[in-house]
């Protein structure tokens, strides 16, 4: 995974899967906006933008489809948990679905 810091604007950090292709950016105040199938081409240009909130509004925002942002430390955490496949509890058992 690619993580890019930004010191100006409202873009604080984005976070690039090229395996995946998908783009994590996280925004002042906690705000975090994922979009799958985004070229490593556009996470580079969004890397050397003036702007970077600009050119995501322009180029990124309307243009890839939206995904589900992904965890904090996920990348290599071994694979998903029933939690995440299903929506309940890990433990089995539990009489959550």
């Amino acid at each position: 995974m690619t993580v890019r810091t930004f010191t100006t604007g409202r873009l604080r950090k984005a976070d690039y899967d090229p395996a995946s292709r998908q783009l994590d950016l996280h925004f002042d105040g906690g705000t975090v906006l994922a979009y799958a199938h985004v070229p490593e081409e556009v996470f580079r240009r969004l890397c050397t933008a003036p702007n970077a909130a600009t050119y995501w509004e322009d180029r990124i925002a309307e243009e890839y489809p939206k995904a589900r942002p992904r965890k904090p430390g996920a990348e290599g955490a071994g694979g998903k948990t029933l939690r995440d496949l299903f929506g309940g509890e890990d433990e089995p058992g539990t009489g959550n679905p």
